[in-house]
């Protein structure tokens, strides 16, 4: 029996750059990408607006992929606010059409979900909480859910938050504190902000780990443990060796609504996959190894030469 083959939609963006990365050990993977096509990639890619009519079907057709993993998105939360109606057609149109698209074809699907589809008042989260999304793009992210959910007999749907080295360095906290930290610029850490960030490596390596063994439902993916915001960039700082002091303790000033405390329960993911899931610091240990070990050139390279073509 031949390995099944992997689509990978954004591609260039944090989470679809490093699965199509780890899957290509052991799949055939296709990456999608849009606005920021790759070169040089140890995949293959395709370029499609998979907004455009007839998109999706022609992408599925062509690639004829046995697993999609949908990570493209609007992500930008501030943007969701001020683009309302892309957010809706990208976050919630679009996985809703693909699940539909792929359950025609008889493909597994993964979707992509986040841990802002709950409100933050009664953490630690499971999965049987009611989501109460605040903001746009909380609430376009839940109603992908539903269209998912709707659409396909055996979805698949993760609620993550994530970090990791991305394409083009500027996608996830932890580059954030990196980027200031390395140039000695001081930067807010916010102390009111509790969340279970889980590192992109793990989690990739989680999704494949779940569609090979036929899993579906609804999972919480994060660390098995959490902290503030404000923690998790002394964490990095001590990690890489910066100055500590640099990361001031803050008070959220936002103009969308964010969920303060969205702390998650994993131990439903953990039972699926048979084992305690890594922690915040094995993560943090394991950006550092990825700077160490050439990940973060390969993955801000494959950008990079893109851009340059």
């Amino acid at each position: 029996m031949s390995q099944p083959r992997v689509l990978v939609t954004g591609a260039s963006g944090l989470l679809g750059s490093n699965l199509a990365l780890h899957a290509t050990a052991q799949y055939a993977v296709v990456g999608v990408t849009n606005q920021r096509p790759l070169a040089n990639a140890a995949f293959d890619t395709v370029q499609a607006d998979l907004l455009e009519p007839g998109a999706v079907a022609r992408v599925l057709d062509a690639a004829q992929p046995d697993w999609v993993v949908h990570c493209a998105a609007l992500a930008d939360i501030d943007a969701c606010e001020q683009q309302s109606e892309l957010a809706r057609k990208l976050n919630t149109e679009l996985p809703g059409q693909l699940a539909q698209e792929t359950a025609r074809r008889g493909m597994r699907f993964v979707h992509i979900s986040t841990d802002a589809v709950y409100d933050g008042t009664k953490a630690p989260y499971k999965e049987t909480d009611a989501p109460n999304p605040l903001s746009v793009y909380a609430k376009t992210k839940r109603m992908a859910e539903l269209a998912v959910k709707a659409a396909h007999p055996q979805w698949l749907i993760l609620r993550p938050n994530l970090f990791g080295w991305s394409p083009n360095g500027v996608h996830s906290l932890a580059e954030f504190f990196y980027n200031n930290l390395t140039s000695g610029q001081a930067v807010n850490g916010f102390t009111d902000r509790l969340f279970t960030p889980l590192h992109v490596g793990f989690l990739s390596e989680i999704i494949l780990e779940l569609l090979a063994k036929g899993v579906h439902g609804i999972f919480n993916a994060g660390s098995s443990d959490s902290l503030s915001k404000y923690d998790f960039g002394v964490m990095i700082a001590r990690q890489f060796g910066f100055d500590e002091q640099l990361v001031r303790p803050a008070h959220t000033e936002s103009t969308a609504p964010r969920s303060a405390d969205l702390r998650l329960n994993v131990s439903r993911l953990s039972q699926a996959l048979g084992r305690r899931l890594p922690s915040v610091a094995d993560g943090v240990t394991r950006l550092y190894d990825e700077l160490q070990n050439g990940h973060r050139h390969k993955l801000q390279g494959m950008l990079a030469v893109a851009a340059k073509g």
